[in-house]
């Protein structure tokens, strides 16, 4: 299942050193307020620690993360829309994303100049959510302009749509993002076609200096008090600290250095762990001597599609999935165990697979 987080913010705010700490791609850091050309593209291990509980019981050749998908786009500007800086491109490169993950520069450096000439999180904000609601206004008028014409001929459905799209447009005319207007589910289907890049879900993240790594600092705060009440998830990142965990290829010297600085785990392990909750996905294993595997799926899969995610034979064939929970899986030691102890379930074609099960499938093609 591909799919894709894209890392965005103005130039010069740590998109891409971040981006390095958590991708299996290292691209070289812009300095002084320049930054990538290009969209630097990487795959990103979810951490799971259940997978090595796993593998306790059931000793293994292989381990296999799950995995997301990264982008890192290149810094917005102002007038981003109109060609300025990456201009279209940027723009064109969200819009294959499924979230954002929404980068800010929270901390003071003489040898990185801001490109606005201070440090302001909430100026950024603003001026990337207006780029992207300039876009998405754009792309409302013009298919406006279209059922316009089919509501002409009496089509009743794009008068419909006509009524949808106005309340859309005057949503983002008042400087509002598009998932913040409340429509019925049934209405979505007008906008659906146009991707519109304030539709995707965001994650916010505050890249500060180290020694604001775990309380944040005045412009963290200002961060949190301007995305009040839109149920943002905000967290809090050093990026330098994290650059130089990603160096240490020894988990003790790893541990001990997140000790030095209070933290109990990498920044971006919470990044990646968020962005994947963010995308409303959840984790089902395969179990066995081979390899222990964590695949990804939607909430509310059943389990012929989770089997499709495995491969499109065990869908198309599906006849029934074994399933153990995790908990009596490691409770109990064994799938042998959970079998004597009535914890091997036997699912049809409706049973909504968990996050944590373990499934074994059935198939006949």
């Amino acid at each position: 299942m591909a799919l894709h987080c894209g890392i965005i913010g103005i130039a010069g705010v740590g998109k891409t050193t971040i981006f390095n700490c958590i991708s299996d791609t290292k691209v070289v850091t812009g300095a002084f307020g320049s930054g990538p050309s290009k969209a630097n593209m990487g795959v990103v291990k979810v951490p799971d620690q259940r997978l090595y509980e796993l593998e306790k019981h059931q000793p293994t050749n292989k381990i296999v993360h799950t995995t997301v998908e990264i982008v890192d786009i290149p810094g917005l500007a102002k007038g981003s829309t109109k060609g300025e800086g990456a201009g279209g491109k940027f723009l064109g490169e969200i819009r294959n994303t499924d979230a954002l993950i929404h980068v800010i520069r929270c901390f003071d450096s003489d040898l990185l100049p801001h490109i606005e000439g201070s440090v302001n999180p909430v100026r950024d904000i603003e001026t990337v959510n207006l780029e992207l609601q300039v876009k998405d206004h754009e792309s409302v008028e013009k298919k406006l302009e279209r059922l316009k014409r089919a509501a002409r001929s009496g089509d009743k459905e794009a008068v419909r749509g006509m009524e949808v799209l106005e309340r859309y447009r005057i949503h983002l005319e008042g400087f509002n993002v598009a998932r913040t207007l409340a429509v019925r589910e049934d209405e979505k289907k007008y906008i659906d076609d146009l991707f519109l890049l304030t539709m995707k879900p965001v994650m916010y993240v505050c890249n500060v200096d180290e020694k604001s790594a775990v309380a944040g600092n005045k412009y963290v705060e200002r961060v949190k008090e301007f995305l009040s009440g839109q149920n943002a998830e905000i967290l809090v990142i050093a990026g330098a600290i994290e650059a130089e965990i990603a160096e240490l290829d020894n988990s003790d010297d790893r541990k001990a250095f997140l000790n030095d600085f209070g933290l109990e785990e990498p920044g971006v392990d919470k990044l990646v762990r968020a962005a994947y909750k963010m995308l409303d996905l959840q984790t089902f294993f395969t179990v066995g001597p081979k390899e222990i595997r964590a695949w990804t799926i939607k909430k509310g899969m059943t389990a012929p599609q989770a089997a499709g995610v495995i491969h499109s034979d065990l869908e198309r064939g599906f006849i029934r999935a074994e399933v153990m929970k995790y908990n009596d899986f490691i409770k109990l030691g064994s799938e042998h165990a959970c079998r004597d102890s009535g914890k091997l379930y036997i699912e049809g074609k409706n049973y909504i697979v968990a996050d944590g099960d373990i499934l074994n499938i059935r198939f006949n093609v």
